[in-house]
C-alpha cells in the first residue's frame, strides 16, 4: 500500500472540497473543506521531497469555462514543474491533448468522460487515447456513485453524470486491458471526512487481491484505521489517497507519518 498524494485544482486555486456539491454551475461553488494561499508546486515540491510519486493533480473547472480552465492548467504546470515525471494529471484530458499533458511532466493522464459518450463507454475513443499516450502512461477514473439497488456505477462529468457502468471484476478485467492503473473516488463520501465506503473498498480489494492490478481508492479517509481497513480489504495491495483529512489541507492527519507508512511498505 503506497499514499499517493493529490493536488487538486479550482478556479486556479489548490482546493479541498466535498465531491458531491461539484456542479457546473457558476453561481452555485461546491463546499469547501480548504482553499490555499500557496501555489500549487508548493506542494508538489513536498510531495517531491517526501518521495511520494504517482499522486494527482486534478483540474476540477469544465474546460468548456475556458478562463477558469486555463488558470487550473496555469496551477498544474507550475506543479508539473516542480515535480517532474512524479505526478498524475487529470480533468479535461482528450485524446487530442493526452501527450500535451505528458510533455508537461506528467508521468500519466487520467481520464473519464472523454471515453464515455451517452452514459455508455465509446471504445473507439478508448482506442485513439491509448494510442496517443499510450497504455502505460494511461489511468482509467472509475470514479462512482452508489444507486438505490446497491449496486456502483461510473460517473462522470465531475461525477455529476451516470453511467451504465457497474463497479465489478467483469467491468475491472476488460478494462485493465486498456490502462496502466485504475484511480477510483467513492464519489458519495468524496471530502466528507467520514469515513470510507467500505462496501466499494471491498468490491475493489477482492478484484485486486486476484489481479494484482494497480488501484487506487479516494473518498472520506480520515483516520488511520480508515488506511488501516483498506489494507486488510485488499492484501495491502491497494493504493489510496488521502485529501482533506491530510495535515497540509487543515485536517488531522500527518503526511510524514503517511509518508513513513508508504516507505516501510515498500521495503516489506
Amino acid at each position: 500500500m503506497k499514499i499517493r498524494p493529490c493536488i487538486d485544482i479550482h478556479n486556479g486555486r489548490v482546493k479541498q472540497i466535498v465531491g458531491s456539491t461539484l456542479t457546473d454551475s457558476k453561481a452555485e461553488g461546491p463546499a469547501q473543506n480548504f482553499v490555499s494561499s500557496r501555489d500549487a508546486d508548493y506542494y508538489a515540491s513536498i510531495y517531491r521531497e517526501k518521495n511520494l510519486p504517482g499522486g494527482h493533480i486534478i483540474l476540477l473547472n469544465p474546460s468548456s469555462d475556458q478562463e477558469a480552465y486555463s488558470a487550473d492548467l496555469q496551477q498544474a504546470e507550475l506543479a508539473l514543474k516542480a515535480y517532474p515525471g512524479g505526478m498524475q494529471i487529470g480533468g479535461g484530458v482528450t485524446a487530442s491533448n493526452a501527450a500535451d499533458f505528458l510533455r508537461m511532466g506528467a508521468s500519466h493522464v487520467i481520464v473519464t468522460s472523454f471515453v464515455f459518450r451517452e452514459g455508455r463507454l465509446d471504445r473507439e475513443r478508448l482506442q485513439a487515447l491509448q494510442q496517443a499516450a499510450g497504455r502505460e502512461h494511461l489511468v482509467l477514473d472509475l470514479s462512482c456513485r452508489r444507486i438505490p439497488d446497491g449496486r456502483f456505477m461510473v460517473v462522470t462529468d465531475r461525477w455529476q453524470k451516470l453511467t451504465d457502468m457497474q463497479i465489478c471484476a467483469d467491468t475491472l478485467d476488460a478494462l485493465a486491458e486498456h490502462c496502466d492503473e485504475f484511480l477510483i473516488h467513492a464519489a458519495d463520501v468524496e471530502g466528507k471526512k467520514a469515513g470510507i465506503q467500505e462496501d466499494l473498498v471491498r468490491i475493489l480489494g477482492s478484484w485486486q487481491q486476484k489481479s494484482n492490478f494497480p488501484v487506487t481508492y479516494a473518498g472520506g479517509v480520515h483516520a488511520l484505521t480508515d488506511i488501516d481497513r483498506i489494507a486488510a480489504l485488499s492484501g495491502g495491495r491497494m493504493d489510496v489517497t488521502v485529501g482533506s483529512a491530510l495535515d497540509l489541507f487543515g485536517g488531522s492527519l500527518g503526511l510524514d507519518e503517511l509518508a513513513e507508512r508508504t516507505h516501510l511498505a515498500e521495503n516489506m
